[in-house]
């Protein structure tokens, strides 16, 4: 600590606030928000206080060279503070929403005498009322169009006011009947403004609200002789029912709660969102996050609340969460202050919104896969994260072929190997392969590495050994191993020994995502938000998830054979058929030979038999 940071952390005040952490170079590194400027900042330089964001920063706390604050007079104040400086400064190690740009809202233009409904990407105090944020523009199209389709707003940007008339002829959509004609005079003030509030109580969610209004208008408007008026009513409200039916029900009643579902790898989170209003899912949206390593899913999924709600117009009574969240007090007490009554953290733990929750989490996860795969189908993406790659490992060209190989097992048993392999930075799921590891014994990742690469390289090397498929697969450009320098080693003594001297070889550790080359004692580090290290992690990943599925299914064949495939004189057939009548080797064991020779295959002799196997 230099002595100028050090004389800065002894002037914090006690006081609520937010905080900015930058280096050297003044970049900012990390915001947070504080009850005490001066008890949380100080608590990041003294041992043995590890707990949430204290101890995952601490690998950036060496960097910090100063601090800046500001004070506010509440923490809700603070939270609003640093939900803006972290969409500002997009800091490495915060928790933060993907979003180049502000997420669109819904702007209905109440200081105007014939409100507007319009799109927007800013909240400004100007009497307008805001619907939002949504996901995506075309979350806002589809809500704009269908609120289009039932209430012929104005759409036009000129002076209306009321009581003058602003043009002698209206536009096309007055005669199309998509606009009211408020510049002609052909609506009143008042009966626009009845209309726009229509438009709030859709855009709020409350349809059956809406549908039992128009429903009085219709009867009114029908006692009155207005047929036309009538008749327009009465389609709003089919086209209003039918839009209530294609909603998902939730069985929730009239409950008005927000659920959030969330799944998580690597650096990236993705957030789902079920907005139900009135017992109906009137919304689904989808976010991404960066989301640092060390982060801890309560604090991803604080981070997350803390900066939607921090920009939502609406925050319903109940928020359902998958898990509990850091700094729950602070957050329940901003969301009552923003809200204006009480707001209630919820993790459901069985029945209807539990099964929501775990759809909500299953939408998120497809959502993260859809967003990766994506960006490895990038093609430009994917060359310079090759072409980084091969500048940071020194590699003559691009990797066009690249192998990662990983090591799986159980306490040393039914260790297993794998080998996937990317082909211009994608997955060539046809060229995987498994190998069971045959003359390792127990926990012994070196060993297996070494066996691992000697069966796949003898083949392809000798063109003699192995089979004719093993001696046609292609040599790669870069081989990776999954591992630090013991590992790297490893490897490189097995390349040696068959004479590949030149394949180049990277271990990849997964503590600090830092490769290992042959011969070097520093390791290789890419920059945390470099395209090169995603690719590299995507291959390791795909490895370890390739490996740990072949080692979870020869430990399941194990289990079943443990009970059932030593019996003396039972096969598969027999097997199933033993399984199909008692469903479990204790079952077996307590039944009597007389049950046991009536199972189909099963002899009188061959029942005595197993029954003394099983009581011996």
């Amino acid at each position: 600590m230099t002595p100028e940071l050090e004389a800065t952390l002894k002037r914090l005040p006690d006081r609520p606030g937010v905080y900015l952490m930058k280096d050297a170079r003044g970049d900012v590194l990390y915001v947070g928000k504080a009850q005490s400027l001066r008890h949380r900042v100080r608590s990041y330089w003294q041992k043995g206080t590890p707990a949430g964001e204290v101890h995952r920063i601490r690998s950036v706390i060496d960097r910090v060279a100063d601090v800046e604050v500001t004070e506010v007079d509440s923490v809700s104040e603070a939270l609003l503070l640093e939900a803006n400086l972290i969409k500002r400064f997009k800091p490495r190690f915060n928790v933060r929403l993907k979003d180049d740009k502000s997420y669109p809202y819904i702007k209905v233009t109440l200081a105007d005498d014939f409100p507007r409904v319009e799109r927007t990407r800013k909240l400004v105090n100007d009497g307008s009322r805001y619907f939002g944020p949504y996901a995506s523009a075309t979350s806002v199209d589809e809500s704009m169009n269908l609120v289009r389709r039932l209430f012929p707003f104005r759409t036009c940007t000129i002076d209306i006011r009321d009581g003058e008339r602003a043009l002698q002829r209206p536009c096309l959509l007055f005669h199309i009947k998509r606009c009211q004609g408020p510049c002609i005079e052909a609506i009143s003030k008042a009966d626009y403004r009845a209309d726009i509030e229509q438009v709030e109580l859709f855009l709020e969610g409350r349809q059956e609200t809406l549908v039992k209004a128009l429903r009085r208008e219709m009867s009114a408007a029908s006692d009155r002789q207005e047929y036309e008026r009538a008749a327009t009513q009465r389609d709003k409200i089919r086209a209003i029912e039918r839009t209530m039916e294609s909603q998902k029900m939730a069985a929730f009643a009239r409950t008005e709660l927000d659920l959030v579902g969330m799944a998580r790898q690597d650096n990236q989170a993705a957030m789902t969102l079920f907005i139900i209003r009135d017992g109906k899912m009137i919304g689904r949206d989808v976010y991404l996050l960066d989301a640092a390593r060390e982060a801890t899913d309560a604090e991803v999924l604080a981070s997350f609340l803390e900066q939607y709600y921090a920009r939502a117009t609406s925050i319903p009574r109940e928020i359902y969460v998958p898990a509990g969240v850091t700094d729950t007090d602070d957050l329940q007490t901003f969301l009552v202050e923003k809200r204006g009554g009480p707001v209630h953290l919820r993790t459901p733990q069985r029945g209807e919104k539990r099964d929501l929750m775990e759809l909500a989490g299953r939408n998120a996860a497809e959502t993260l896969a859809r967003e990766q795969a994506r960006w490895l189908a990038d093609h430009g993406k994917t060359l310079a994260a090759l072409e980084e790659l091969a500048a940071a490992l020194e590699l003559p060209g691009a990797p066009f072929r690249i192998e990662c190989y990983d090591i799986s097992n159980f306490q040393g048993a039914e260790s297993v190997g794998s080998m996937v392999v990317f082909e211009d930075g994608k997955p060539r799921t046809g060229e995987y392969r498994r190998f069971r590891i045959r003359t390792v014994e127990g926990p012994n990742d070196v060993a297996s590495h070494q066996e691992v690469l000697r069966r796949r390289f003898r083949a392809t090397k000798s063109g003699e050994e192995g089979s004719e498929e093993e001696r046609r697969w292609a040599m790669p450009d870069l081989v990776i191993v999954d591992g630090g320098k013991p590992q790297v080693n490893a490897a490189k003594g097995v390349m040696d020994e068959l004479g590949l001297h030149d394949l180049p070889l990277a271990g990849l550790a997964k503590e600090r995502e830092e490769l290992f080359l042959p011969g070097r004692s520093e390791p290789v580090v890419l920059p945390p938000t470099s395209s090169a290290l995603y690719l590299v992690q995507r291959l390791r990943d795909e490895a370890h998830r390739f490996a740990i599925t072949y080692h979870r299914t020869l430990r399941d064949r194990r289990t079943v054979r443990s009970a059932f495939d030593d019996l003396p004189g039972v096969g598969p057939k027999r097997k199933r058929e033993l399984l199909k009548v008692f469903g479990s080797i204790k079952r077996v064991r307590e039944a009597p030979v007389e049950q046991i020779a009536a199972v189909p295959g099963i002899s009188r002799a061959l029942a005595e038999r197993i029954k003394a196997t099983l009581e011996a």
